[in-house]
């Protein structure tokens, strides 16, 4: 059984040292990309504050498609370069949003989202999906939570298959 140790949320840099840690634990032995993909979700919800929605949306052909999530029931296709996964998939770099209200062509799956932040998934040059975080709260994500989350995500590509 795996076992969550609270993280000081006033030191963002040492929440993600931690988690980076705590997601190396929970994926060590498992190459299974999906559970990875689920569990490493389910980290971030329970260890982060100020979320409302946590997960993966993976590259289909052309589109995202709804992957492992915490949260309220999402959106479960995003076509390349609509909203903000899209834009982050298509371009291939993070977007970091302070008010989704004010980014044109956000797609709303729970009203209560009022930041966002999404890092795209890219191992060996491939493109596999994004990982995206929302937040009822304006201006929640800042350049230390994209390094924090950017080592998560190689934690679980370096794990995963």
């Amino acid at each position: 059984m795996f076992e969550l140790k609270p993280a000081d949320h006033s030191d963002k840099r040492a929440t993600y040292s931690l988690l980076g840690k705590q997601l190396e634990a929970l994926l060590h032995g498992e190459r299974d990309f999906i559970a990875n993909c689920a569990n490493t979700a389910a980290l971030l919800w329970h260890s982060l504050p100020d979320l409302n929605w946590a997960g993966f949306y993976r590259l289909a052909g052309d589109e995202l498609i709804l992957g492992p999530f915490q949260g309220k029931p999402a959106c479960v296709r995003i076509r390349m370069g609509k909203g903000v996964c899209g834009t982050a998939a298509a371009t291939r770099k993070p977007v970091l949003v302070p008010n989704v209200h004010e980014f044109p062509g956000h797609i709303a799956c729970d009203h209560a989202s009022n930041s966002e932040i999404v890092i795209p998934l890219v191992k060996n040059g491939d493109l596999l999906g994004v990982l995206d975080l929302d937040s009822p709260k304006l201006a929640r994500f800042d350049a230390l939570d994209q390094a924090g989350l950017e080592n998560c995500l190689a934690v679980l590509l370096a794990a995963s298959e």
